[in-house]
C-alpha cells in the first residue's frame, strides 16, 4: 500500500540520468480537488445568474433552449475544466496551481491533450461516481505512485512541485566560470531542447554528491551528445562538466535569464566547476576535482655502501631518452575523453 506521504521516486532517462520528485499523497490530492470544485461551482452559478438575469431583463427564452444551453455548460464546467486547463497550462489547473501540484507523463514529459481527456473522462468516475471520490482514493492508497484510474490509463503522474528538500525545485542560474564567459556566450544553443536543459540542470545541481569518476564519466556521456547536436568542438582540455556549465548558462542566457544577465565574475552554480582562459593550454587539466595530478614518481632506491663523509656520491646512472609519444587515441562517442 502507497504511503500516505507521498513518497519519493525517480526516473532514469535515456541519459542514465536518476531524476527524483515525490508523488502527490491523499491530503494534498484531496485539497487540489476541493478547490477545482469550487472554482467549477462558482462558474456554475455565473451560468445560472447569466440565465435568470436574461429572464428578468424580459428575455423570452425557450425552456428547451434553456436547459441545453445549462446541459451544455454543466459539460464544459465538470469536464471541459480540467482537460483545457491542464491542456493549456501545462497539467495544471487552477487547484493544482495553488496545492502546488503538476501532472506528468510516467517519464517525466509534460502532458499532452491525449493524456488530459482520458484523465478527464475517467474523473467522472474517479470523482462523481457516489460516494463522492471515494474511489479514487482507493486507488491512489492502493498504487505505488499514488495514481487513481484517469492516471493509470492515461500514464501519468501527479508530482509536488514544492518540497523545501528538493534543490532542484528552487529556482537557479547558471554563470560561466571566470574566464569563459566569451566562450559561453558564443555557444549556439539553438538545438539545446527544454528537456535536455532539464536533464543537464538536474546533473550540475546533484554534481557535487558524485565521485570523480563518476563525476566526470556521466557528464562526459552527457556532453558528448549535446556537443553533437550543436555542431560544436569543444577546446581542448575543456571539462565536460565545464562545458555543460557554459551551455545551461548560455541556454538560460537566450531564453530571457538570468535577471541582470551575467555579472563580471558571477558565481557558478551546480557544485565545483573548472575555470580557465576561454582556450585552456595544453597540459593537464584545470579541474582539480576531476583529474588528479599523478603522484611523483618514488625516488631511486641507492644501491651499494652507502657514502663515506666527506666523499662524493657516485653520479646517478644514465637515464634513456623518452621515446615519441603515441596519439591519444579519441573516445568512440568523440568530444571528451576519460582522464588518463
Amino acid at each position: 500500500m502507497a504511503p500516505m506521504s507521498g513518497p519519493m521516486r525517480g526516473i532514469v532517462t535515456p541519459e542514465a540520468v536518476l531524476l527524483e520528485f515525490q508523488t502527490a499523497s491523499v491530503p494534498t490530492r484531496v485539497l487540489q480537488f476541493s478547490l477545482d470544485v469550487l472554482v467549477q461551482l462558482a462558474g456554475l452559478i455565473a451560468v445560472f445568474l447569466v440565465l435568470g438575469a436574461a429572464g428578468a431583463a424580459g428575455l423570452s427564452i425557450p425552456d428547451s433552449v434553456a436547459i441545453v444551453f445549462a446541459t451544455v455548460m454543466i459539460f464544459l464546467i465538470f469536464l471541459g475544466y480540467p482537460i483545457l486547463m491542464e491542456t493549456l497550462w501545462n497539467g495544471r489547473t487552477l487547484g493544482m496551481a495553488a496545492a502546488g501540484l503538476r501532472t506528468v507523463t510516467k517519464e517525466g514529459a509534460p502532458i499532452r491533450f491525449r493524456h488530459a481527456l482520458i484523465r478527464g473522462a475517467l474523473g467522472i468516475i474517479d470523482f462523481w461516481l457516489i460516494p463522492v471520490g471515494v474511489i479514487a482514493t482507493v486507488v491512489i492508497l492502493l498504487t505505488r505512485d499514488n495514481q487513481r484510474l484517469g492516471d493509470l490509463a492515461a500514464g501519468t503522474l501527479v508530482l509536488r512541485e514544492r518540497s523545501p528538500v528538493d534543490r532542484t525545485a528552487q529556482a537557479m542560474a547558471f554563470y560561466p566560470p571566470y574566464g569563459l564567459e566569451a566562450y559561453a556566450a558564443g555557444l549556439d544553443v539553438t538545438t539545446v531542447t527544454p528537456e535536455q536543459y532539464e536533464v543537464l540542470r538536474a546533473y550540475l545541481l546533484r554534481v557535487a554528491g558524485f565521485t570523480p569518476e563518476a563525476r566526470w564519466s556521466l557528464g562526459a556521456r552527457l556532453a558528448n551528445p549535446v556537443a553533437t547536436e550543436m555542431g560544436h568542438t569543444p577546446p581542448a582540455n575543456l571539462a565536460p562538466e565545464t562545458f555543460l556549465v557554459c551551455v545551461a548558462a548560455a541556454y538560460q542566457l537566450r531564453h530571457g535569464g538570468p535577471p541582470g544577465g551575467w555579472p563580471g565574475r558571477g558565481p557558478s552554480h551546480g557544485g565545483p566547476v573548472a575555470s580557465g582562459p576561454p582556450h585552456p593550454p595544453s597540459g593537464p587539466s584545470t579541474v582539480p576535482s576531476l583529474v588528479a595530478a599523478p603522484p611523483p614518481p618514488p625516488a631511486p632506491t641507492p644501491t651499494g655502501m652507502p657514502p663515506v663523509a666527506g666523499q662524493r656520491p657516485p653520479p646517478p646512472p644514465p637515464v634513456a631518452p623518452p621515446g615519441p609519444a603515441s596519439p591519444p587515441v579519441p573516445p568512440a562517442d568523440g568530444g571528451f575523453a576519460p582522464p588518463s
